[in-house]
């Protein structure tokens, strides 16, 4: 059966490949404003878009009421993390202004926010595949993965047209294209 943990763990795949592209972007001190705003669009719209929504919405809240570990526990950590996360992001968002507008130093801290994001996302999504989804996964009957498989089926299907996990996925493809790090 195909369980609501492994349809997360399958979107963590394209997070973390994400991540990679933005190590090698920092790497090589990429400068194209466009690859810089794609990578924000991917992280804003898909990471914390369609996946966090998952996880916020539907599957945390379910943990805590099957686990009794409300408010506390692994879920408020990736929770806390979660918006740690939208920090760096604010950061990049604020600093490619920054670069657009001239200021030739705002690049670094660009990368800077990228690459503790970067970071933050590996730890965030081995403690999430490795505990938290373990937890929830002895913790849910096979109702409930059935429950939130077919809720995470409707979050993907009713994404606007452009921002549909398909979309994301070829747009880190494409990134990855151009930054990978094989010579």
């Amino acid at each position: 059966m195909n369980t609501a943990t492994q349809n997360l763990e399958n979107d963590h795949v394209y997070i973390l490949q994400l991540t990679d592209v933005m190590e090698q972007m920092a790497k090589k001190r990429a400068s194209d404003v466009n690859h810089l705003k794609s990578v924000v669009h991917i992280i804003r719209n898909y990471a914390d878009g369609l996946h966090h929504k998952k996880e916020e919405d539907l599957l945390f809240p379910l943990f805590e009421q099957r686990s009794a570990n409300e408010g506390c526990g692994p879920v408020g950590v990736m929770l806390m993390e979660h918006k740690q996360g939208r920090e760096y992001v604010q950061g990049m968002v604020d600093y490619i202004a920054a670069y657009e507008k001239g200021d030739e130093e705002a690049l670094e801290l660009v990368f800077e926010n990228m690459l503790n994001y970067a970071a933050l996302l590996k730890n965030h999504i081995f403690k999430e595949n490795n505990i938290l989804f373990r937890m929830a996964d002895d913790a849910f009957s096979e109702a409930d993965q059935k429950m939130l498989l077919d809720q995470f089926e409707k979050i993907e299907k009713d994404a606007n047209p452009g921002d549909k996990a398909e979309d994301f996925i070829k747009a880190i493809k494409e990134l990855s294209s151009n930054y990978s790090s094989s010579i």
